[in-house]
């Protein structure tokens, strides 16, 4: 099976400079993977001279237009018809690509995709989720993690409709476990929208809801999804990004403090390595823009080369595992359900 996807050079905090390394590391790692690099032309072929060549499977699509990281949504709908994102998402769009790579600007991205792509039936609203690991060494699908600040019931329900089959195809888990990020886990607290969507979400068999977690709970790998409205998921990311570098920090701090503690490093740095790789947000790098049409992958705006590649090897993953198929098909499938209910 030929994967083709279109990757916008242009996105994030250096461009074409860690793109097109990650983008020639997932040729040589796919035989059948075809990937088109989107940003100015001759800026692109400056960086491919350095690059082993791959004339038949590495392609060009010249743009002359960058958004930038702050600009408007609305104003790269409306302005920038000819901007590496738009013409990456285009290429998706007319049957191209497969999928649809950026590490730019998050609203714009989701913006363009939205009007551009389009949502499947039954879902009113995309969410972004992302991967987050667990103390039992497999990973957490978080969503939404910023594309609604605010989310209605049936937002919610869809929400852990989508993480359920991304859970279910991408990670391989068997009936999943998805949970409500709530302030407690007694069924009278949290706001009316999380408590109506606990119900709706109890009375569907096709899934396997646990009810309730609270945040102190998302790394214990009790649940495989969690579901909250954009504004809550996005600050329990930022924040555990925060904790993490403070505690890796203040580690290296202590093990310099002296001496002594300097001798101890040297016995115990194998297991602070160990332990940093596997917080190391490099490797769950990749947000998924889950309720479009087509496989769009947010990749973080700092990531390097290493991360960059995650990202790609996720939107493969995602085009083997049909994974928008996959969701609009279990979408049809609950509201059908409901509608024989009733």
């Amino acid at each position: 099976m030929t994967k083709t996807l279109a990757i916008d050079c242009m996105g994030g905090d250096y461009g074409p400079s860690v793109i097109i390394p990650a983008a020639i590391s997932a040729l040589q790692q796919h035989s059948d993977l075809q990937i088109y690099l989107v940003g100015p032309q001759q800026e692109l072929n400056s960086h491919l001279k350095t690059h082993p060549k791959f004339d038949s499977r590495l392609h060009i699509q010249d743009a002359s237009e960058v958004i930038g990281m702050s600009e408007k949504p609305s104003a790269a709908l409306r302005r920038k018809p000819d901007s590496s994102m738009r013409k990456s998402l285009e290429l998706v769009r007319d049957g191209e690509a497969d999928a649809c790579v950026s590490s730019g600007n998050t609203g714009a991205l989701m913006a363009l995709a939205t009007v551009l792509l389009g949502t499947l039936p039954g879902i009113e609203r995309p969410a972004i989720t992302a991967e987050l690991p667990n103390r039992k060494g497999s990973v957490t699908n978080m969503l939404d993690l910023g594309a609604n600040i605010d989310a209605s019931a049936e937002q919610l329900t869809s929400y852990a409709v989508m993480g359920h089959v991304l859970s279910e195809r991408a990670d391989g888990i068997d009936n999943p476990r998805v949970a409500l990020l709530n302030i407690g886990e007694e069924a009278i607290k949290g706001r009316d929208s999380i408590k109506l969507a606990g119900e709706m979400l109890s009375n569907q068999s096709a899934m396997n809801y646990v009810g309730y977690i609270e945040a102190n709970e998302i790394f214990d790998g009790d649940v495989d999804v969690v579901v909250c409205d954009g504004f809550t998921g996005n600050n329990v990311l930022k924040a555990c990004e925060g904790i993490t570098r403070f505690l890796y920090d203040q580690l290296r701090t202590e093990f310099t403090r002296s001496w002594w503690s300097k001798a101890v490093s040297a016995l115990v740095w194998p297991l602070l390595k160990s332990f940093q790789r596997r917080i190391n947000p490099d490797q769950y790098n990749g947000a998924s823009l889950l309720g479009l049409r087509e496989i769009v992958i947010k990749s973080h705006g700092s990531a390097d080369s290493k991360a960059t590649l995650f990202a790609i090897n996720k939107a493969i993953t995602e085009i083997e595992r049909q994974v928008p198929q996959a969701i609009q098909d279990t979408v049809a499938q609950l509201l059908l359900n409901t509608d024989n209910e009733e």
